[in-house]
């Protein structure tokens, strides 16, 4: 049986509830992540935020947020350019913070969770990422694409047998 011990991506990027919107759309873009877990001053785990954080609440309605699948290659390209920044809204002198558009809900999970518990929480939630937490720190994040990963490799090994 997997469990998230066994799909989880180990190196957790994690954003901070004090930083700018500037310094999150920064950080999601060079990193090429959609979302992280956001840690207080203290460290401790208090949301999860990702870029629909960012478009629902800083996009100018005129605008249109870059095709997330342009935005995939590009990604994969050497990153983003900081001029595409603007995609997101970001209007320098924002007093605006993360934690004034994360969501303060954190789903999680131990590292001996059941893959399947996580992709029935994932789907009864509409959530993209569950963090993976050992005394209430995040030691992983089990995303949406790594259980894709998970049936993509299932299905090239049943082809191979």
């Amino acid at each position: 049986m997997l469990t998230a011990r066994d799909v989880m991506t180990r190196d957790v990027r994690t954003a901070r509830a004090e930083w700018s919107l500037e310094e999150l759309a920064s950080f999601l873009t060079s990193n090429a992540i959609t979302g992280a877990p956001v840690l207080d001053e203290q460290g401790k785990l208090v949301g999860i935020v990702s870029t629909t954080d960012l478009v629902r609440n800083r996009m100018p309605e005129h605008l249109d947020f870059p095709d997330s699948a342009a935005m995939h290659d590009r990604a994969y390209e050497g990153g983003i350019p900081p001029s595409e920044l603007e995609g997101f809204g970001i209007e320098g002198g924002s007093t605006m913070s993360v934690a004034d558009i994360m969501t303060p809900i954190v789903f999680d999970c131990a590292e001996d969770t059941p893959v399947n518990e996580i992709a029935d929480a994932m789907i009864r939630g509409r959530i993209h990422r569950i963090v993976v937490t050992r005394k209430g720190r995040a030691v992983g994040i089990v995303s949406s694409l790594d259980l894709l990963r998970i049936v993509r490799d299932m299905n090239t090994k049943a082809a191979a047998e």
